[in-house]
């Protein structure tokens, strides 16, 4: 386990996690007061949060799936990444992609935080790569099962 420093500029308690072995922890729309998005529109929520991730981390907004199986509601970018550099508020780009018109009520968990750990990489510039049984099988070439 990481420590993250982490600015609070709302009102709520900071992100939880839903159970023990939960990998994401619940961002909340920190608004002045409910938001709808309609058909097909994104919006930027603020979440109020502000964090210092150590170099070698990153953070994902990843979308919430009750709220995109139960209404279509998804995180548009996902998922989305927070640099260990970057020391703004986080927002979450939220897309509406049914048919109806979804309100975010102020203080509602709209996408979940994730912590990973990355590695930059060097690149090494070749005419060949290795061979593999799959070779340049692209989409769907290893079966639909």
């Amino acid at each position: 386990m990481i420590t993250v420093p982490v600015q609070n500029e709302s009102n709520f308690d900071l992100p939880t996690y839903a159970t023990k072995a939960s990998a994401g922890a619940d961002l909340k729309a920190v608004l002045e007061a409910a938001v709808t998005l309609k058909p097909l529109e994104r919006k930027i929520v603020p979440t109020g949060l502000k964090i210092a991730l150590p170099e070698g981390y990153e953070a994902q907004v990843r979308p919430r799936s009750g709220l995109a199986a139960k209404f279509g509601i998804t995180v548009l970018n996902a998922p989305g990444t927070i640099d260990a550099d970057y020391r703004g508020e986080i927002g979450v780009i939220l897309v509406n992609l049914s048919n109806e018109a979804f309100t975010i009520e102020p203080g509602e968990r709209i996408a979940q935080l994730v912590v990973a750990k990355f590695e930059q990489i060097d690149w090494e510039l070749t005419q060949e790569l290795s061979e593999t049984d799959r070779g340049e099988g692209g989409f769907g070439s290893t079966g639909k099962k």
